[in-house]
């Protein structure tokens, strides 16, 4: 690892702070991401099982990742594939193309793997896939003057081997450069661990590689970690960037920056790696900063557009506490919120029992574990997930 001047670590902090200011556009985007689409999507990518690059539960993971994007109505044209080989297996990265107003040609990449090796990998990436999904939503018909690629990498776990690919042979092409690069924006392992004190984000920037780009990752990681602050209740901790997919990218010169989990579950490539064991809160917190930051790096629309632009499940200001709970699990509503129907779920769907506009719950007869509280009115619907200790 390479030391980084206190003179120009000043001179970016610096710089950033004169050059970002708080934007409400920006803010109110950030707000649309969903507390309940981010828990359902954790789960959603837990029940597709061990994604083993080239196995069957990777290409369903791939066919999932698709049906999202079409969902959210980018088209054909918009949705392309990178097929590579390893060994005697072949997998897919998936590329999703937004294309900006000023610089068209000129690219935000945000990215993670969707690949695991033992266990459904929830935090290790299931957690950065669903923040991408959350903002391709997000950010989907917002005018943005760059345009952003959402790249979900596969081979990650053996060695990079998605995104080496995809540099080798689609940023680049014989060595000559095909795609012009802004900024690598790179989200891995920020699941967190319930239970775990989760208020913190690693902000990565490179200083130990190509020497040429340091000094601009540098600059933005800080902006990232700016954003971070502006648009996310959570705190920052800059950091350096590491063996994941934003590497090879590095390596051909490019400027690269990511977040990952600063207290680490360590659940990573183990089993335990699982919708049960991942903070849901945490990884909407660090959904809000990445949308923050991605539209800060393309830089979107500073306007809001029309009424879709802006709205919100205001059910997604329910809280449930204490958390984790023992005998009494209190409900916290928005105060135009009269009438609602409570349910508490196993983590397999199964129903466990209901209530009617009751704010305190009688829980004493869980076991301990892990469960999910779906909370629903007048056509709305918030999930959380909470423990019984």
């Amino acid at each position: 690892m390479k030391k980084i001047s206190t003179l120009l670590l000043l001179s970016v902090v610096g710089f950033c702070s004169k050059a970002q200011s708080f934007i409400q556009a920006y803010q109110t985007r950030a707000n649309q991401v969903s507390q309940t689409n981010v828990t359902t999507l954790l789960q959603e990518f837990g029940n597709l099982g061990v994604k083993t690059t080239g196995s069957t539960a990777n290409t369903n993971a791939l066919d999932w990742l698709k049906t999202k994007y079409q969902s959210f109505g980018y088209d054909a044209s918009q949705i392309t594939e990178d097929s590579f080989t390893y060994g005697s297996s072949t997998s897919k990265n998936l590329i999703i193309t937004k294309t900006g107003t000023l610089y068209p040609n000129i690219y935000v990449i945000i990215c993670g793997h969707y690949d695991t090796i033992v266990g459904p990998g929830v935090s290790d990436n299931g957690s950065g896939t669903s923040i991408m999904l959350e903002a391709a939503r997000i950010l989907k018909d917002v005018p943005t003057e760059y345009s952003i690629k959402f790249i979900h990498f596969s081979g990650e776990e053996q060695g990079l081997v998605g995104s080496t690919h995809y540099v080798n042979n689609v940023v680049f092409q014989n060595n000559v450069r095909q795609l012009n690069l802004r900024v690598i924006f790179n989200i891995d392992q920020v699941g967190g661990k319930i239970g775990n004190t989760n208020n913190t984000i690693n902000c990565e920037s490179d200083q130990s590689g190509q020497t040429g780009n340091d000094a601009a990752s540098l600059s933005f990681t800080q902006q990232l970690a700016t954003c971070t602050t502006l648009y996310s209740p959570l705190q920052i901790n800059m950091s350096n960037a590491y063996s994941s997919d934003y590497m090879p990218f590095e390596n051909k010169g490019d400027i690269i920056t990511g977040f990952y989990e600063t207290t680490r579950s360590y659940n990573e490539h183990t089993v335990n790696d699982t919708f049960a064991n991942v903070d849901p809160t945490y990884v909407y917190n660090v959904g809000k900063a990445s949308v923050g930051a991605l539209q800060h790096f393309a830089i979107a629309s500073t306007t809001s557009l029309s009424t879709s632009d802006i709205s919100i499940n205001t059910l997604d200001a329910v809280r449930i506490y204490p958390n984790p709970a023992k005998d009494i699990l209190n409900i916290e509503l928005p105060h135009d919120i009269k009438n609602f129907h409570f349910e508490v779920t196993d983590l397999s769907g199964r129903s466990l029992f209901t209530t009617e506009n009751e704010t305190k719950i009688n829980v004493s007869m869980l076991k301990k574990g892990a469960y999910l509280g779906i909370i629903k009115s007048e056509g709305k619907t918030a999930v959380r997930k909470f423990l019984i200790k």
